[in-house]
């Protein structure tokens, strides 16, 4: 059985620098808080909170004896720029660990919106990072996630700026974009798919061409993960998994190449323990 990793999986750039500042935090004894999971990986949630990182859903969430002396950290999707405003009111001590690609995004929508520019968002209306940037534009940005979506909004003739989820699918997002173009007089279409996102879309494409199953490791809440699985899954047998526990060794019966790729918030220990798996439990072909 022949095994192969996606070029690009893994950690992003943003992920691991939300995780080296929080390990910093635990390491000088802060006594630490984040506004949600830090990252979507339930693994990595467990680890933290074995040492004492507690989550929390909102800055309301903490009582005054709780804010003395403790530190929230804004995770890796980022949050409303109503947040940092409450922080500071109630004297709350914030880290910022907001992806910086996602960063760019809420000051783009911020910029244009007090220009007078409609938004528009492509991507999760439900995804904490889609939540966050529309929160840097007042809660106004129209949210779209299909080509269907594009004939359901009002669009009106104002200047308009649309943005991309930096996890969209990138050939989506191209569609969009030109349908959006071809309705809107002045449109300003920013690409903000990050670059780790289009490295590891374009990586899976190829790779699940070229073996009988793919594998891809990842939180079942992880928006890039699942986009990966989706693109797997149209070129060839995929499975999507959180980790090797959920691997049942029977779906690598018959298998004579399997494909392994990770979304960008799956830390390198759990990749490493489902390809040793794989080699304990599946077939050799001769």
């Amino acid at each position: 059985m022949k095994i192969r990793v996606a070029e690009h999986s893994g950690y992003c750039y943003g992920v691991k620098r939300a995780v080296t500042l929080l390990e910093n935090l635990i390491e000088e004894k802060n006594r630490v808080y984040t506004l949600g999971p830090i990252i979507h990986n339930q693994q990595v949630t467990d680890y933290y909170h074995e040492k004492g990182v507690l989550i929390i859903d909102k800055i309301a969430d903490l009582s005054d004896n709780e804010i003395d002396g403790a530190l929230v950290v804004i995770r890796s999707h980022g949050a409303p720029k109503s947040v940092y405003e409450e922080a500071e009111s109630k004297g709350v001590m914030l880290k910022d660990a907001t992806c910086p690609y996602v960063k760019k995004i809420q000051n783009t929508v911020s910029t244009y919106a007090s220009k007078g520019y409609n938004i528009i968002i492509v991507g999760d209306s439900k995804h904490p990072e889609v939540i966050g940037i529309n929160g840097w534009c007042d809660n106004q940005a129209k949210i779209i996630k299909t080509i269907d979506d594009v004939e359901l909004i009002a669009l009106d003739q104002r200047p308009t700026c649309v943005v991309a989820q930096t996890t969209f699918n990138i050939n989506l997002w191209k569609a969009i974009s030109e349908q959006l173009e071809s309705k809107l007089d002045d449109c300003v279409l920013i690409n903000t798919i990050c670059l780790a996102t289009e490295q590891r879309q374009q990586a899976v494409i190829a790779l699940a061409s070229e073996v009988d199953l793919m594998i891809v490791v990842g939180g079942k809440h992880s928006s890039n993960t699942i986009k990966l699985a989706e693109l797997c899954a149209l070129q060839t047998r995929t499975i999507h998994i959180e980790t090797k526990d959920d691997l049942n060794g029977e779906a690598l019966k018959g298998t004579r190449s399997i494909g392994i790729t990770a979304g960008a918030s799956t830390p390198d220990w759990i990749i490493q323990s489902v390809i040793l798996k794989i080699e304990n439990e599946g077939e050799v072909f001769f």
